[in-house]
């Protein structure tokens, strides 16, 4: 049964652009231009008609932005939850400009030792995580860790939890690696790992969405029966300003905006690309998170059920859950 037929989240691509070279990644690799705050005040509007409640800010990353304020600033007046993760690197910089304008920060960090650290992301930014902590809570703010887990980074989690999570009062977001196109993260974690996730996922400020756990047991979407709702709960927007469908990471067709996103997303050419969100050749076995966490919302399942929990339990740490009623 489907809960909801209007869009749940906007990701926003800033710009493809990335000071870091995250080995799981390829955005970095892409050229890019960004997005100009006149296109995002329209979009916003439309996003606002269009039911949008959630608006990521993402990139590249995203602090790369010069305006990047002015337009979380901007999504978080009109009244939408803004989220944004960034490797840290320019966070101290920007932090009085970002103050208040953030629901959702997010940290990332996927190793509790620097050097294991920095060599997954291509460059040395975990002091500057570390600093970021540090001036977030002298400006009164509440980011999370965002722990991106592969099978050889697993033995981390306990210690980020204990010295660095747990002592800041921060809450651990466990995020399980995915494969798209060929960006590979090497082996799948077996079920005795996935049980250690879910066990781990129920402590005192971790979050793990148990629906990723259970569809990476159950082997990803299937086409001939779609959990993936990408299309229909999640608008994508290109640095370009152009509508890309069903999703960033498989998207088959960018239409440019120009102007009139609410129109474009419920026009006939849209509507059909919506039609094969989950049904396409390459979304058999997909595990993208990003999209799966505001599928597993809209329709009454095992993974609505499975990720219900974590779910609220999160919102209502943030205080975030009377604004997604």
């Amino acid at each position: 049964m489907r809960l909801r037929s209007k869009p749940v989240l906007c990701n926003y691509y800033v710009t493809y652009r990335c000071n870091a070279k995250c080995s799981f990644c390829d955005i970095w690799e892409k050229p890019s231009p960004y997005i100009t705050l006149e296109d995002v005040a329209q979009n916003l509007r439309d996003l606002k008609k269009l039911g949008v409640q959630v608006i990521d800010f993402t990139g590249g990353e995203p602090l790369l932005h010069r305006q990047i304020d002015q337009m979380l600033g901007m999504a978080h007046d009109m009244g939408f939850i803004t989220t944004l993760t960034t490797n840290g690197m320019l966070y101290p910089k920007l932090a009085e400009r970002l103050k208040g304008k953030v629901d959702m920060l997010h940290f990332s960090l996927d190793s509790a030792h620097k050097d294991e650290h920095d060599a997954g992301r291509g460059v040395a930014c975990y002091d500057f995580v570390m600093e970021s902590i540090e001036v977030a809570k002298q400006l009164g703010e509440r980011p999370d860790i965002l722990f991106t887990v592969f099978r050889h980074n697993l033995d981390q989690l306990e210690e980020i939890y204990r010295t660095i999570t747990q002592p800041n009062n921060l809450m651990l977001i466990i995020n399980p690696a995915f494969e798209y196109n060929d960006v590979a993260v090497g082996e799948q974690l077996t079920e005795e790992e996935l049980d250690f996730l879910t066990a781990f996922g129920k402590r005192k400020g971790v979050y793990l969405n148990e629906g990723f756990v259970q569809l990476r047991r159950d082997g990803g979407n299937k086409v001939a029966d779609p959990v993936c709702k990408a299309a229909s709960t999640t608008l994508v927007i290109s640095p370009e300003n152009e509508l890309v469908l069903p999703c960033y990471h498989l998207g088959t067709k960018s239409f440019p905006i120009q102007g009139n996103l609410r129109a474009l997303y419920l026009s006939d050419e849209v509507e059909e690309l919506k039609q094969l969100e989950g049904r396409l050749p390459a979304c058999e076995g997909c595990t993208i998170n990003c999209y799966m966490q505001p599928s597993f919302a809209v329709e009454i399942n095992k993974y609505f059920w499975k990720a219900l929990p974590s779910t609220l339990k999160y919102n209502l740490s943030k205080g975030t859950w009377k604004r997604l009623i």
